[in-house]
């Protein structure tokens, strides 16, 4: 019964991390209606990939990993923002009669790494499930090494269900889009997360 508790619990926090709108979020729909749901679902899984290994990381206190990172703060917000410029760059000037071309495996590769290395450089998420961890007691030894192991598989059930809503319901709203109409997505999504990128920048002075 406990073991049932900490699933909901993890797929309760995976939901609230991944709801939120950001720059994952706004790639996921754009690449949906330019890509297609596979595409706009692998770049979310992407996400909730590295917010599972950050949790695995915080629920089985691996400290030094956990105070690498936090001590590598400045250099992954650099890195983050400047991923952001690029992908809002290249988002901003994406045409749409070359959104039309069959999907390949390199590009849901790319539609997954780009979202998992992008959510590996925010250390605020391992301090938030350090955070989490801590507040419910579990990963301190081998039977809340279990709870732990469960807390985070709900964190990327939860993490990647939010994701599939997403990209199945952006998938919905494909048609209603001509190419005029994607250009203008391209660029209002392309000035977004070139702002997420700007703000992650400005953080840093």
């Amino acid at each position: 019964m406990e073991e049932i508790y900490y699933l909901i619990k993890g797929l309760i926090i995976g939901l609230s991390i991944s709801v939120p709108v950001g720059p994952i979020g706004i790639l996921c729909i754009r690449r949906t209606l330019a890509q297609g749901r596979m595409v706009g679902f692998l770049s979310g899984l992407g996400a909730a990939t590295a917010d599972g290994l950050y949790g695995a990381i915080a629920g089985f206190g691996l400290t030094f990993l956990v105070n690498f990172i936090i001590g590598k703060q400045y250099w992954l917000h650099l890195i983050g923002g400047v991923l952001l410029l690029i992908l809002g760059v290249k988002t901003f000037l994406s045409r749409p009669a070359e959104q039309g071309v069959p999907v390949d495996g390199n590009s849901r590769w790319h539609a997954y790494l780009s979202t998992f290395f992008l959510t590996l450089t925010n250390p605020l998420t391992i301090i938030f499930f350090v955070a989490v961890f801590a507040g419910l007691g579990v990963g301190s030894d081998g039977e809340h090494f279990l709870l732990a192991g469960i807390l985070v598989t709900g964190i990327f059930i939860g993490s990647a269900m939010w994701w599939l809503v997403l990209s199945g319901f952006s998938g919905l709203l494909k048609k209603l889009l001509n190419p005029k109409r994607l250009r203008w997505l391209n660029r209002i999504s392309g000035l977004i997360i070139l702002g997420f990128g700007l703000f992650a920048l400005l953080g840093l002075l």
